[in-house]
């Protein structure tokens, strides 16, 4: 059996400017960074049992690789001429939909297994790529790479990518007392609301396509603004400039909205507005491409009241780390 951890995302800046309808014409820039939370992915292939057994969020149990109905798995499967004989299962410690990658986060999973058990070892960016290649050529609303490759790398990472979609990923190393300052005043909450982030990306994608609309104009002057920005919050972070962080956070949020209407809930705006003027918050935004999931909200202060305040109001915090070894094999298993 192989056994293969991949840990969920979190966008700092830059989102949206991944997305091929933007970057072919002005390169993206993301700013990451991978969460200590997991999906787990095992595969075997049986012995004697020649069918092919999804178990997880979707079970399945069919003859043979053609019939899976699950559309990564599906494709995964086919792409390595795997037709019978084999079995998966996936663990996640956050539930899909939620604004975090879990999608790619699975896929990256599979396709590492697969290789491991095809006795192949793969680079973290070949693996990046090949899981882009399978999930935007089935995505007709398309989505972005970054959440590929955060699987794939983890870390606190930027990804600079060309107009032709070849991406440079490096990795930001900062003093450890500065990070940890970071990720104690930025908080992330689970609001309970959940999108799939395909549904809002298809809005801004649309947009993008129709050339010298209204729409396209706006759509490509908030990224402009979104890509740029994501420069400035990355120097923030290497500078240690938290309460700046926070203001290019509630920047970010802002010209985000405004490149679909499925960004955010009203109850969201509702909990945002009265945060940033009672509890001390900065500024903040929903997770991935909008829609439901998770709050992120930077706090100034020692974030006891925000908290307290949040729990009441049935979102709960998530404590979390950064993870640095991207999607791995787990040994001995």
């Amino acid at each position: 059996m192989i056994v293969v951890r991949t840990p969920l995302r979190v966008t700092l800046g830059g989102g949206g400017t991944d997305l091929k309808s933007y970057y072919q014409h002005s390169g993206g820039f993301i700013f990451a960074l991978a969460l200590d939370k997991y999906i787990r992915v095992m595969c075997q292939r049986p012995l004697f049992d020649s069918r092919v057994t999804v178990t997880g969020p979707d079970n399945e149990v069919v003859e043979r690789s053609a019939d899976v109905k699950h559309r990564l798995i599906h494709a995964a499967l086919t792409r390595h001429g795997i037709e019978d004989r084999f079995e998966i299962a996936s663990m996640a410690d956050i539930a899909g939909g939620t604004g975090l990658g879990s999608s790619s986060c699975f896929l990256v999973g599979l396709l590492n297994a697969i290789h491991a058990m095809k006795g192949e070892t793969l680079s973290a960016q070949e693996i990046a790529e090949e899981a882009c290649d399978i999930e935007i050529g089935l995505q007709a609303s398309g989505i972005g790479k970054q959440d590929q490759y955060m699987a794939s790398f983890g870390g606190l990472t930027t990804l600079e990518i060309a107009p032709d979609g070849k991406i440079d990923v490096a990795r930001v190393i900062l003093a450890p007392e500065i990070e940890n300052r970071f990720i104690e005043r930025t908080h992330i909450y689970y609001t309970g609301l959940r999108r799939d982030a395909a549904v809002v990306l298809a809005d801004q994608n649309s947009a993008m396509n129709e050339e010298g609309s209204g729409a396209r104009k706006r759509v490509e002057n908030s990224l402009d603004f979104i890509r740029d920005l994501g420069y400035r919050i990355l120097e923030s972070w290497k500078s240690g400039d938290f309460d700046g962080w926070g203001r290019m956070l509630d920047e970010h949020w802002r010209h985000k909205k405004q490149l679909s209407a499925k960004i955010s809930w009203p109850h969201i705006d509702e909990i945002y507005d009265r945060v940033r003027r009672d509890f001390n918050v900065l500024g903040g935004k929903v997770l991935g491409a909008g829609g439901g999931g998770f709050l992120m909200l930077y706090c100034a202060g020692d974030g006891k009241a925000l908290e307290d305040f949040m729990a009441r109001n049935m979102m709960p915090r998530l404590r979390y780390g950064i993870d640095r070894s991207g999607s791995s094999i787990i040994p001995g298993v």
